[in-house]
């Protein structure tokens, strides 16, 4: 996909820091005081627009939300969706996931979702796609013991490319959906692109993946 080039992104972006934190790794181990609560905090590796992360925020005023978005062209529409919903829970970071560490400590991390992540289909890119198993272990570092990937995707061979690179690694398989949208699933929270690939009719594939270091 390419992006349109947005020039005045940087200044919108730094002129909300209330909802885009500019020096995360500042914050690292110290995210419950930054969001001001003992509660839980989810993170969203590719929030894309927003659409996804600031609902789940909205439905889940319990929960601490960050969505982590490496395009300032991309992130700035979910900073604006944001300033129009004015929720407290979420924060938003303009940084690559490959750094994750450098920004949250370990077990500081409850869930991580990842939804519609670029496939990345040449086998030249595998260590890009984001259930390689070197993400795996990033996520691993940052999450508490027990922790889970929630992951969605329209993409049938990344899907089976996910689901065999989480059994390699280890992680028990909670739920596991073919067609998520024609299964008896609550809750599902849609992104922008769920929104225009299941209007097509494509299946939506889903998995809760758990990691076993208990």
């Amino acid at each position: 996909m390419r992006l349109r080039n947005k020039p005045w992104a940087s200044e919108r972006i730094s002129d909300h820091p209330q909802y885009v934190v500019a020096e995360p790794q500042e914050i690292k181990g110290q995210w419950n005081k930054e969001f001001g609560n003992d509660n839980p905090i989810h993170i969203e590796v590719g929030t894309g627009k927003g659409q996804f992360v600031t609902e789940m925020a909205r439905a889940n005023p319990d929960v601490n939300y960050i969505g982590i978005e490496l395009y300032e062209s991309v992130i700035v529409t979910a900073l604006d969706r944001l300033i129009e919903a004015g929720l407290p829970n979420v924060k938003l970071l303009n940084v690559d996931a490959k750094n994750l560490t450098e920004y949250f400590a370990s077990e500081e991390v409850s869930r991580v979702y990842l939804n519609f992540s670029d496939p990345w289909p040449k086998n030249r890119h595998e260590k890009r796609r984001l259930t390689y198993k070197d993400f795996l272990k990033l996520y691993e570092d940052v999450l508490i013991k027990g922790g889970e990937i929630h992951f969605k995707t329209d993409n049938q061979d990344l899907f089976e490319y996910s689901l065999k690179s989480f059994s390699w690694y280890g992680l028990h398989l909670n739920f596991l959906s073919l067609d998520l949208h024609k299964s008896d699933f609550e809750g599902n929270i849609m992104t922008e692109y769920e929104e225009k690939f299941s209007a097509k009719g494509q299946r939506i594939y889903r998995v809760e993946a758990q990691y076993q270091n208990q």
